[in-house]
């Protein structure tokens, strides 16, 4: 799988522009803070995952002044070109497509584009909140096991189904109020129980390879630690029948994989509060490193890796890691400032203000 070219019309800053890329290789895009480097990247990852890997809701995604914004990319999967389009609405409902096929959910585009995204924002995992963690995990199983993500979408519509519920109550059940609510008490606890198992199962699975990138990234050895952490013991439907009238009372859902944590440890502290910032971001590097290197060996192909202005945050010796335990593949490399020289580019793009690209020349 490798993405052949990507067009985009009205997307963040970008008015209109268009990029050839490298089928195997490193494609580089150059250029000053704000000429939308990033932009470029959001739309190719908003292609493979419907969603901004920087957290913004759709309707923000539109350039100002514009009713829609277009996406166009065209991929080679086995031998067989692809066409993936999608048209973002300033008000109303995306539309995506694949081969003229309309696209309703994500595991739909799992066999058309996937990429990994590194991105400074990424010590999030690391420093912020669960939820960050919880996304990350959710992010890592949509790539590798799209079936398994799923139950992420279900958990989603049911916590929502049940959230409206609980706040329309008026803090008392009545008796077909109760009745309702036992039916997705039901379906939570089914879909929940579906989803924790596999973030658990994918946190057995990246702990060794964070610890072997980690290593690499600090330079030195250190236990790494990633625990799943429920918010609840025993069974999930017992559990919310022990908190209903709290619910009730609060209107929100308390317990459920949507409240559960990724403990992250450091020779068995809390890199949250006892590590360094640049040991948080050697251990955000490590599971995003971690993350890719299992999709790589799961599904066979590497993701489309977009790396986005990750050098400025890194020293030499880190930024020297990362692209030593990258496994072969397609990339794209956004930089303000002159790449690593270990970086090896097939392509080289300068941007200017609104998106426009001019083909650089490339050292051989």
């Amino acid at each position: 799988m490798h993405l052949v070219s990507l067009a985009v019309t009205d997307f963040r800053n970008l008015a209109s522009t268009r990029i050839e890329l490298d089928p195997r290789g490193t494609t580089v895009i150059t250029g000053l803070n704000g000429a939308g480097k990033t932009s470029l990247l959001e739309a190719t990852a908003y292609l493979a995952t419907l969603q901004s890997f920087r957290g913004a809701p759709k309707e923000a995604l539109v350039r100002r002044g514009s009713e829609q914004a277009i996406l166009r990319a065209e991929t080679v999967v086995e031998g067989r070109t692809l066409t993936l389009e999608a048209e973002i609405q300033s008000t109303g409902r995306a539309r995506t497509q694949v081969n003229r096929q309309g696209v309703r959910r994500r595991a739909d585009l799992h066999e058309a584009l996937r990429v990994t995204v590194f991105s400074p924002e990424d010590i999030g995992v690391v420093r912020a909140g669960p939820s960050d963690r919880r996304r990350f995990l959710d992010e890592t199983l949509a790539v590798v096991d799209p079936k398994e993500a799923r139950s992420a979408e279900d958990v989603d519509k049911v916590l929502r189904q049940r959230g409206a519920l609980l706040r329309t109550s008026g803090r008392t059940l009545g008796s077909e109020a109760a009745t309702t609510l036992d039916v997705w008490d039901s379906r939570l606890h089914e879909a929940g129980n579906r989803l924790v198992e596999a973030r658990e199962r994918l946190v057995d699975q990246l702990v060794p390879l964070a610890g072997e990138h980690y290593g690499r990234l600090a330079g030195r050895r250190t236990d790494v630690g990633l625990a799943y952490v429920r918010s609840w013991q025993g069974s999930l439907l017992e559990a919310l029948a022990a908190v209903r009238d709290r619910d009730v009372q609060r209107g929100v859902s308390t317990v459920g994989p949507h409240r559960d944590d990724l403990e992250l440890t450091l020779d068995g502290l809390p890199a949250r509060t006892h590590a360094s910032q640049g040991e948080q971001r050697s251990l955000a590097l490590a599971l995003q490193l971690a993350a890719h290197e299992l999709a790589t060996s799961r599904l066979g192909t590497a993701p489309v890796l977009l790396l986005d202005d990750v050098f400025s945050e890194l020293d030499p010796h880190r930024a020297r890691a990362l692209l030593e335990g990258l496994p072969p593949g397609q990339t794209m490399l956004t930089t303000a400032q002159p790449a690593p020289p270990e970086v090896v580019a097939a392509r080289i793009y300068a941007m200017a203000d609104g998106g426009r690209l001019e083909p650089a020349p490339v050292d051989r």
